[in-house]
């Protein structure tokens, strides 16, 4: 196992592509990911001079509840050759990824599952949801609020430097406001602008529209239209890709227009909050063809930084027994002390109250899953009365914690 170096990068992301299917990813999508490659971060397994597993981290900074950009490790990228599976390559991988993350200083380690089942055994708990729709626009209205007919909507090329520099600044603005969103690095404002014709499946290129009041752009949409017609006329799906807005009325105007593209009569989104607000603006929420799926994975890697880096929604005092054997730096209790304005976390050897193993607290650090759900399931364990419901509203968010695109 080393560290990978750039003249292996075309082998090692060939191993990569042939243990996800052998199928070739668009020349676009693999000069993207070469860019983005941090070389001292990522690395290989070799046998001989075969490359037989790949991993990498990328380094982001995550919002967590209270807002505060915490240092998140991406875990990506992660494959073992068909030919060496039950090795121990992957944990090996995954022992050498933690290592290093611990040494880095970063408190939490992030993924996207290609198979759930997997990543359990290393600490990763899900923590996120993303949903998706499937929207009958023949059958379904919105009623947008006050300030919507005030939008002005215009259509540009989502690739002009001036309109992906404003859906950027549009885009930083928001993520403070929801935990689980990346603040995009150079280079990563290219990922929701790729667009490879052979990804299409018969749907336009990428089209954008701005929102903007008083000359200022306050939102944007990004989608695709895949035309279809039958005996009946046209039926065409409008397909999102991203939307953000500033205010409701933003918003709303971005909505209705994804709403009304002639020839369409259906809107797609493969991946929205949880609790995203068009959800109360449709007059039939049953023709919307809602259903959600698992989306980022969430590990702590340092228990106190963690939990000492995000606010609590109502005053907490309470002590975790924590159970990692993969990282036994963590194991023990823990004495959780915070509020909205901050926190401290550090060892005890106080009885404990709570007693969950990483993956938990991994699935609740977010806000999206509670701490009293994980009790339900009997993955956490209250040892004094009281504790749970203390702690399981301090852990709440607001909003749902939401991951806008993978990597």
């Amino acid at each position: 196992m080393r560290v990978l170096r750039p003249e292996k990068w075309d082998e090692w992301y060939g191993k990569l592509v042939l243990a996800f299917g052998g199928v070739d990813e668009s020349p676009e999508e693999r000069a993207l990911w070469n860019g983005l490659t941090e070389f001292d971060r990522f690395i290989g397994t070799w046998d001989g001079d075969e490359c037989v597993g790949t991993a990498g981290a990328f380094s982001f900074r995550m919002t967590v509840p209270g807002g505060t950009p915490v240092k998140a490790a991406g875990i990506t990228m992660v494959s073992v050759a068909a030919t060496h599976r039950r090795r121990g390559v992957l944990t090996s991988m995954m022992r050498r990824q933690l290592d290093d993350i611990r040494s880095w200083g970063e408190p939490l380690a992030v993924l996207t599952a290609s198979e759930p089942v997997i990543y359990g055994r290393f600490g990763y708990g899900a923590a996120t949801q993303q949903l998706r729709a499937e929207i009958d626009t023949s059958r379904v209205r919105l009623s947008v609020p006050a300030g919507t007919d005030d939008i002005r909507l215009r259509l540009a090329e989502p690739d002009a430097d001036a309109v992906r520099d404003a859906c950027e600044a549009v885009y930083a603005q928001r993520v403070p406001t929801r935990p689980g969103m990346m603040a995009r690095l150079p280079g990563w404002e290219h990922l929701p602008l790729l667009d490879p014709e052979s990804d299409r499946k018969g749907a336009s290129p990428l089209q954008c529209v701005l929102a903007e009041r008083e000359g200022e752009v306050v939102g944007y949409a990004r989608y695709s239209i895949k035309p279809e017609w039958d005996a009946a006329g046209p039926k065409g799906t409008v397909e999102l890709r991203d939307l953000e807005a500033l205010d409701p009325a933003a918003y709303a105007a971005l909505w209705r227009f994804l709403f009304d593209i002639d020839l369409t009569s259906t809107v797609k989104t493969y991946n929205r909050p949880a609790d995203d607000a068009w959800q109360h603006l449709v007059s039939d929420i049953r023709r919307c063809g809602l259903s959600m799926r698992d989306s980022l994975y969430v590990r702590t890697v340092d228990v106190g930084a963690a939990l000492e880096a995000r606010t609590y929604q109502t005053p907490v005092d309470v002590v975790f027994e924590v159970e990692d054997a993969f990282c036994p730096w963590n194991e023990g209790r823990w004495r959780l002390s915070g509020d909205t304005k901050g926190a401290s976390c550090e060892r005890t050897t106080d009885s404990a109250d709570l007693a969950l193993s990483v993956r938990e607290l991994g699935s609740a650090y977010l806000g999206g899953v509670s701490l009293a759900s994980l009790a339900a399931a009997g993955r956490v364990r209250e040892l004094r009365q009281g504790a749970l419901a203390e702690a399981s509203l301090g852990f709440s968010s607001d909003v749902a914690p939401w991951l806008p695109h993978g990597f």
